[in-house]
């Protein structure tokens, strides 16, 4: 089985059902969280597992189709997909190496083998009797063609999920995302099983029906997450095109709403979702409001040629390289989704996340207020898992960041380097006390934006006509 995106709900829905022994041999895929069940077989060795960036894999079914041996890429080399550490396989049992390293004028790639599909299920909206497929009611279309056309032309079978069935000749052929030659089988779902996405089972902002208010847009709460949010949105340039991941980097677009910058840059979303609203939690991907929505094979292209400006993107552990890694921890399976093809890519990097692994931290007065913290350190000697590597973006000169809700860190060629830290915050107790390495300490260490740390507008819109990081 392979699959490049998250399809499942965190708990039983999705590939969850596949989870059964004895009916996989082999997974391939770009995010495990919202899969657990089959998580938990990977980690126990009962199948062979790979886990490859999300944007690869959509490459792949496209080079599948087109017969090509492999994709060649650069997303991936340093991390953990990379051959020389381990060529993204999971567990023991899985042996057989999908990725090897080549050499072309002079520059190392990684080449992933393809591979033939023999059953390919998707879905869409509307299908009629020769089996053309539109997908007006979608969220998103993936790369449902790629996998279609890589299907056909391993002479597999095409399964297509729809809502409902009309006449030949009824749908405009612009309409049609797959067309019928692709397709060998329809089958009509029952509402209850053809939900939007995992959350909603249907909302027509994300299908273009309707359009949204801005004022929908969640308020976050003052806490240290926010604090976070604040600090990551002052280093929003105006008119970037930006990239923001899951969890924590969400709140970047609250944030920018409530200080009037939004209209101001362009979120983008990797499984292919250009402007407006991106959506959260398991509807995270589908996007209200949004300028255009085009397939994940080609999002990806324009991430891996460097098109995002900025990335926000989730912080869960770091080590004293700038090495990131956000995609297994012990027994939790997570995956690298879209992360190591944004990361590797993006012109400007920031990465969230609360400085241990649950703060005991309250915001009062314009302080942090710190409480007894037993909770895991999240800046660790060496990371388990490299998602990330701090040494090849510095090779890159990226412009990487690391933002708490304490203090920032920027990757400098020796590492990372301490540059602000939040008012009253103690150095060695709240800090350094707190990691299991000591980080370079800026010349000029600064205090954190007084201003983020009082629950009223940062004023950030008054500020627009420049980057706001410079005016800050």
């Amino acid at each position: 089985m392979v699959y490049a995106a998250g399809q499942g709900d965190g708990k039983e829905k999705g590939l969850n059902n596949f989870a059964v022994d004895g009916l996989i041999k082999r997974v391939i895929g770009g995010h495990w969280g919202l899969a657990p069940a089959l998580g938990k077989m990977a980690l126990e060795n009962k199948i062979e597992a790979y886990n490859f960036p999300q944007g690869v894999i959509s490459h792949l079914f496209r080079d599948i189709a087109a017969g090509k041996p492999g994709t060649i890429t650069s997303v991936g080399l340093n991390t953990f997909v990379d051959p020389r550490l381990s060529g993204g396989k999971i567990n023991e049992k899985t042996k057989e190496e999908l990725v090897k390293i080549i050499n072309i004028d002079g520059k190392d790639y990684l080449f992933f083998k393809t591979f033939p599909i023999n059953v390919a299920f998707l879905r869409g909206t509307t299908s009629d009797e020769k089996g053309n497929i539109s997908m007006e009611k979608e969220a998103l279309t993936l790369e449902a063609l790629a996998i279609a056309m890589a299907t056909k032309n391993s002479n597999g079978i095409v399964i297509v999920q729809v809502e409902r069935m009309t006449t030949q000749n009824k749908l405009s052929p612009q309409l049609i995302k797959i067309p019928g030659i692709l397709v060998d089988c329809v089958v009509v779902a029952k509402p209850e099983n053809h939900w939007q996405t995992f959350s909603e089972q249907y909302n027509p902002a994300y299908s273009g029906e309707i359009r949204v208010p801005s004022n929908s847009i969640k308020v976050m709460e003052f806490d240290i997450r926010k604090i976070i949010a604040r600090r990551a949105t002052i280093f929003l340039k105006m008119n970037a095109i930006v990239n923001l991941g899951i969890g924590m980097p969400e709140g970047v677009a609250s944030v920018a709403f409530e200080e009037g910058i939004l209209d101001k840059i362009t979120l983008t979303v990797e499984p292919g979702g250009i402007g407006g609203i991106p959506s959260g939690g398991l509807s995270f991907g589908a996007v209200s409001n949004a300028d255009a929505i085009i397939d994940q094979p080609n999002q990806f292209d324009f991430y891996d040629g460097g098109g995002l400006d900025q990335a926000f993107l989730g912080l869960a552990e770091a080590d004293s390289e700038g090495n990131i890694n956000v995609s297994k921890f012990g027994s939790k399976l997570a995956g690298a989704g879209g992360f190591i093809n944004i990361s590797q890519n993006a012109k400007s990097i920031y990465f969230l996340g609360t400085f241990t692994s649950k703060p005991n931290v309250k915001v009062e007065n314009g302080k942090l207020i710190f409480g007894e913290d037993t909770s895991a350190k999240k800046f660790v000697k060496k990371v388990s898992q490299i998602t990330f590597s701090g040494k090849y973006a510095s090779l890159q000169k990226k412009e990487v960041y690391y933002i708490t809700e304490r203090c920032v860190f920027k990757l400098v060629e020796e590492g990372l380097e301490l540059i602000e830290i939040a008012p009253g915050v103690d150095l060695e107790k709240d800090i350094f006390d707190k990691m299991d390495f000591k980080p370079l300490i800026a010349k000029d260490l600064r205090t954190m934006p007084e201003f983020i740390f009082w629950d009223k507008p940062m004023g950030l819109e008054a500020r627009q006509s420049l980057s706001l990081e410079d005016s800050s």
